[in-house]
């Protein structure tokens, strides 16, 4: 398993400079938003083409809902994940991390055909069979991400995430595991990775309080034993605050605490 962490978090004034503080803090990886990031695909290729902190992923970016009630809105979102999917691609990343819409519905409830989550569903797996194959043209993935139940009503479990897989059946369509969703939604965390582990292909790290990982009570061991058991090899990558007064302390403590867990 290797350490990345959001450029954002990253200490330095410039993408080099990042990189170089991340390597020196333990991290392996990169974790990009997804805005602007196709106009920078050159400078980061250069830039990490020699050094030991590589492009892992890219975290959302992509304007509109994909399951807005307005067509528009849905095209607008779905042009930019395919978008976002071939920058993935240039980079060499595992892929695009996308949450499929965030509050309640906003497709309205046609009971009795249909209600709202039913439609939501049936929606969702069409569009990611649309994109699973753009990812799979572009050598990467669409990571869906389970957010818990104050972010989203829909897929709040790794659980909900893999049937979307399920019904796909695309390689190129994976789930994305975010140890502090997981630790409100699931009832055993390691228990959850283990049944979900064929479809996660990449791990966001934050503790229960949404800090670094050690400052809440999180148990990273567990799952993180659960993950080796089931043999995962990618990254995990820093999604949280850094309450520390020297960031880039902050981020080494947070590393040696992570290598001691695993």
């Amino acid at each position: 398993m290797k350490l990345a962490c959001q450029e954002g978090l990253a200490v330095g004034n410039d993408l080099q400079q990042k990189l170089d503080s991340l390597a020196d803090a333990g991290y392996q990886g990169i974790e990009f938003s997804g805005g602007g990031l196709a106009e920078r695909t050159a400078e980061i290729l250069r830039l990490t083409a020699s050094h030991p902190v590589k492009p892992s992923t890219i975290c959302a970016g992509f304007r509109g809902c994909p399951l807005d009630a307005d067509r528009r809105e849905r095209e607008i979102a779905s042009s930019d994940i395919v978008r976002l999917l071939n920058t993935a691609g240039d980079l060499g990343m595992v892929g695009l991390i996308m949450v499929p819409v965030f509050g309640g519905p906003r497709i309205p409830d046609l009971s009795p055909f249909a209600n709202a989550v039913q439609l939501e569903i049936d929606l969702l797996t069409k569009l990611c069979a649309e994109w699973a194959m753009a990812a799979e043209r572009a050598n990467t993935c669409l990571l869906l991400e389970p957010l818990n139940r104050y972010e989203t009503h829909l897929l709040k479990t790794l659980n909900d995430a893999v049937n979307i897989c399920k019904r796909v059946q695309n390689p190129h369509l994976k789930v994305m595991a975010d140890f502090f969703h997981m630790s409100i939604e699931e009832s055993d965390i390691p228990a959850a990775i283990e049944d979900a582990a064929p479809y996660i292909a990449h791990v966001h790290l934050a503790d229960s309080n949404r800090q670094m990982p050690g400052l809440g009570h999180t148990d990273f061991r567990a799952g993180f034993d659960a993950l080796q058991k089931c043999r995962y090899q990618g990254y995990m990558a820093l999604e949280c605050g850094n309450p520390a007064t020297d960031k880039q302390e902050g981020l080494k403590q947070s590393a040696r605490y992570l290598l001691n867990c695993m």
